[in-house]
């Protein structure tokens, strides 16, 4: 066998208890894809071993960083009556580590799909290994706004669900095209209460920073909406996004409708009613008003 050969197949190997426990998913690419793969004239011009381990590096730290968070904040402490019985703050905090160990699990998991599909990264200009990529890590945690979450996340299926689902949705309206975008999501993810919970969260938030944007940039005047950046106001917005997301983590770890809203109950549903309050707040904003239509010019 060539290095390259010996290269996929240790990855293969590794890959599948990887996908026992980190309860691998994705990713998704088109039978079109397959067939180049299956049809290349030389697949042994192809560098694959320098691209695998550019996109592998950081996966012993996301496992560390995994098992580590994982015992440290144990998510069955979240179902015990200790957990009901401390003070509101800590209950609040909690959810962050449980949507860290999330995030770890599953950057694990899909990069290592990754390089066992293609083993995108750094490579010569001639190549792109982009085609199969299932997570950014950097931009899932650092990107500004919900929206843009979930574009990093499940990428490949978050192409599909946008492609063949969002596109074809019985409806015009951005929120309600993500709302029924977000219930095939939790469908095609199983029929636990949590996930059509969690997922159906998402339209709301989505509402939400919409209508702050559109507020605030129409105090700002009909300019252009800016690119986002790190200002005090990215920096709170970003803030506001991960707390939405660590919120909705739990209802997709916990699973149960009981569990879900036991926690949710615990922290005063402050995910809906803040992003309720931030739609009402947004829609309350003054819009700058339209210019004033000029008649034809008389001497």
């Amino acid at each position: 066998m060539t290095p390259e050969e010996w290269t996929y197949l240790a990855v293969l190997l590794f890959s599948i208890p990887i996908g026992f426990v980190f309860k691998r998913g994705g990713p998704f690419f088109r039978y079109r894809t397959h067939l180049d793969w299956l049809q290349q004239p030389d697949s042994q011009a192809i560098p694959s071993w320098r691209p695998l381990v550019a996109r592998a590096r950081l996966v012993p730290v996301y496992g560390l960083l995994f098992l580590g968070a994982a015992w440290l904040f144990p998510l069955e402490y979240v179902r015990s009556e200790a957990f009901a019985a401390r003070a509101l703050p800590f209950r609040l905090f909690y959810m962050v580590p449980v949507f860290f160990v999330f995030r770890m699990r599953f950057y694990v998991a899909w990069l290592c799909a990754d390089a066992e599909e293609g083993a995108p990264g750094a490579a010569p200009p001639e190549y792109d290994y982009e085609t199969i990529k299932n997570i950014d890590p950097y931009g899932t945690d650092f990107c500004v706004r919900v929206r843009d979450g979930m574009r990093y996340w499940n990428m490949s299926v978050q192409w599909w669900l946008a492609q063949y689902i969002y596109k074809s949705a019985p409806f015009r309206s951005y929120v309600m095209r993500s709302g029924w975008t977000m219930l095939i999501s939790a469908y095609w993810h199983g029929l636990h209460p949590g996930y059509y919970l969690s997922f159906l969260t998402i339209p709301l938030c989505l509402a939400a920073e919409g209508a702050m944007e559109a507020g605030l940039r129409g105090r700002r005047g009909a300019a252009p909406e800016p690119e986002p950046d790190r200002s005090w106001g990215a920096w709170l917005h970003w803030f506001l996004k991960m707390r939405a997301y660590d919120y909705m983590c739990m209802g997709f770890v916990l699973l149960e409708l009981g569990a879900t809203l036991q926690y949710w109950r615990s922290v005063y549903f402050c995910v809906h009613l803040g992003a309720l309050a931030l739609l009402l707040l947004g829609r309350a904003l003054p819009r700058p008003a339209p210019p004033a239509a000029q008649g034809p010019h008389r001497e």
